[in-house]
């Protein structure tokens, strides 16, 4: 009896083991899929299947053989070349559509674009080789050419051109290279670019127009970009250059050019911080619910919270109009607080810097970044005759003089004649710098005649020792100098490009100042723009530093002919 009971059981024990199996097969996960813990009211604790996300790109199908399957190891790429990028005849034709990649560089796309560099871009920045991320950079053998009769002197073309030739052979000299196949740019700019370098190694045979004659340095090039546009159809080819001529002549030959972009810091001067904002009307409406305010120093300070706190500066001047107005600093910000500081008023004589008063509101401001110790980096933007360097000197004089706060002052400027040139000039080097400074002349006649009872006497002896705490320096000898405790002017500072401007600032030592003046709008360097001006760079760079203030000067004070020339002209 007890042996057929226990056969009978038998098939209902296989039919609860299989139904158990299914269940453990069912919650079985597949080695590439994610466990995904589901809890419910009645079926408890679970896991679910769970399809891993697809890299978002382009859907390819793939055909029987043409990958791996999931779970085996990827193969291997080989290197690509310039072949390598053009499509098959299966692929679209699309290039914008296909050629969008990983700014990191993880997956390299067949149609990036392949930018051709003409001498000019090496020589203006040698590191323009690593500025283009993922696209391929070709250098034609010209150009090679060029730059080797260009790196001669002291000039800092020559410097560039001798710089991008050791970042070229850096680049070629390196273990396993392949010139055909293109050189990778990661390991030499720290991943920030993925593309390849190519370098011209045989002769190429682009024809030119009859009248553009091929022995020209510029028509070459333009031959190897017919070339390489007829060789690779499916791939943009672009000329990269600062030369306007040469982008001309490009496009009427039906290749596309650039301007080389990437040394500028806006392509409009009008979004340029200006150091200053107005705050709206319902500010005190939107900011003041749960407002801190307290004076300390003789100073009134407001803690306030809104959503304009988050765009604020730190050293931003804010100010209201109106009946109570408020001309205030920001001193903090975190999140949407902000801690503002009232400024002091020095358009009130008693006030007055070296007998001179602010005329208006941004003059008021760059006098308060101006003699401030906690502020080491000062720039001043302004039309010509809007105080800059008057404001500058004033500042200078009254902490070197009477503050003691600095033991002399050193004034420079970029020697850019706006005419010709007139020669080499005889003497000492503050001599030679002396025709320069005719600036320094004109304010320091204004300064001396603010003290009206001094009498003549007095008002010599207060020149002469004023002369005694201004040297007058080159920027041929900066290099490699430090100044300590030291109130430094830098004169038309528009005219430096963004790496004399960091030679110069970076000789800043313990306790200096240093203050940027210049007009944007005038600039006589060659080859620099409103964009690309140092001054420009600076601005841009440092605004947002504790220890940094920049205020954009708009009204003019020289005189009614010099305010109404600066506008009409």
């Amino acid at each position: 009896m007890a042996r057929k009971l226990q056969g009978q059981a038998r098939p209902a024990l296989r039919s609860t083991e299989r139904s158990r199996r299914a269940r453990l097969r069912a919650v079985r996960r597949h080695e590439a899929e994610k466990p995904v813990r589901q809890t419910g009211a009645r079926c408890g604790t679970k896991y679910v299947r769970h399809q891993p996300r697809r890299f978002a790109g382009a859907r390819v199908a793939r055909r029987k053989g043409t990958g791996p399957r999931p779970g085996c190891p990827p193969i291997r790429a080989k290197p690509m070349t310039l072949d390598d990028a053009r499509p098959t005849s299966s692929e679209p034709s699309n290039a914008h559509a296909m050629a969008k990649t990983s700014r990191k560089g993880t997956r390299k796309a067949a149609f990036s674009k392949l930018f051709v560099l003409d001498t000019n871009v090496l020589m203006h920045d040698p590191s323009s080789l690593f500025r283009f991320e993922e696209h391929d950079v070709y250098v034609p053998m010209m150009t090679l050419e060029e730059l080797d009769n260009n790196k001669k002197g002291m000039t800092e073309v020559a410097r560039n051109a001798r710089q991008a030739s050791r970042f070229l052979d850096q680049i070629v000299s390196a273990p396993q290279t392949d010139i055909e196949q293109g050189i990778p740019l990661a390991p030499f700019s720290g991943e920030a670019a993925t593309g390849r370098l190519f370098l011209q190694t045989s002769a190429v045979s682009g024809e030119l127009p009859a009248g553009l004659p091929g022995s020209t340095g510029d028509n070459q090039i333009l031959g190897v970009m017919l070339h390489l546009s007829r060789q690779y159809p499916q791939r943009e080819v672009v000329l990269v250059s600062k030369d306007i001529n040469m982008r001309i002549k490009a496009r009427a030959l039906g290749l596309p050019a650039e301007d080389y972009y990437n040394d500028k810091v806006l392509e409009d001067t009008d979004l340029l911080y200006t150091g200053t904002r107005p705050l709206p009307a319902d500010f005190w409406e939107t900011h003041g619910k749960g407002m801190e305010s307290w004076q300390e120093g003789g100073r009134t300070y407001y803690r306030v919270r809104g959503p304009l706190c988050k765009e604020l500066l730190i050293n931003e001047f804010v100010y209201q109009e109106g009946e109570r107005p408020l001309y205030a600093m920001v001193k903090e910000r975190v999140g949407n607080m902000a801690l503002l500081q009232t400024v002091r008023d020095y358009t009130h004589a008693k006030n007055n810097v070296w007998g001179i008063t602010a005329r208006n509101r941004e003059q008021n401001f760059a006098l308060n970044l101006l003699m401030n110790p906690d502020v080491d980096f000062v720039t001043l933007l302004g039309q010509a005759g809007s105080g800059k360097t008057l404001l500058t000197l004033a500042a200078g004089l009254t902490q070197v003089l009477e503050e003691k706060r600095y033991n002399e002052i050193i004034m420079t400027r970029v020697t850019v004649p706006v005419g010709e040139d007139i020669g080499f000039l005889p003497g000492t080097e503050e001599e030679k710098m002396t025709p320069w400074m005719g600036a320094l002349e004109d304010n320091l006649d204004v300064l001396n005649k603010t003290d009206d009872d001094a009498g003549e006497w007095g008002r010599a002896a207060t020149q002469d020792l004023i002369r005694s705490r201004i040297k007058i320096k080159s920027l041929n000898f900066m290099r490699g100098r430090t100044f300590i405790n030291k109130f430094l002017i830098i004169d038309e500072a528009q005219n430096l490009t963004p790496k004399q401007m960091k030679t110069l600032i970076t000789r800043a030592g313990p306790g200096t100042k240093v203050v940027c003046l210049g007009n944007i709008a005038q600039i006589d360097t060659p080859y620099l723009t409103e964009g690309s001006s140092g001054l420009t760079y600076v601005v841009d760079r440092f605004k947002g530093w504790a220890h940094s203030g920049h205020v954009t000067l708009m009204r003019g004070e020289r005189s009614r002919l010099a305010d109404h020339a600066a506008e009409i002209l």
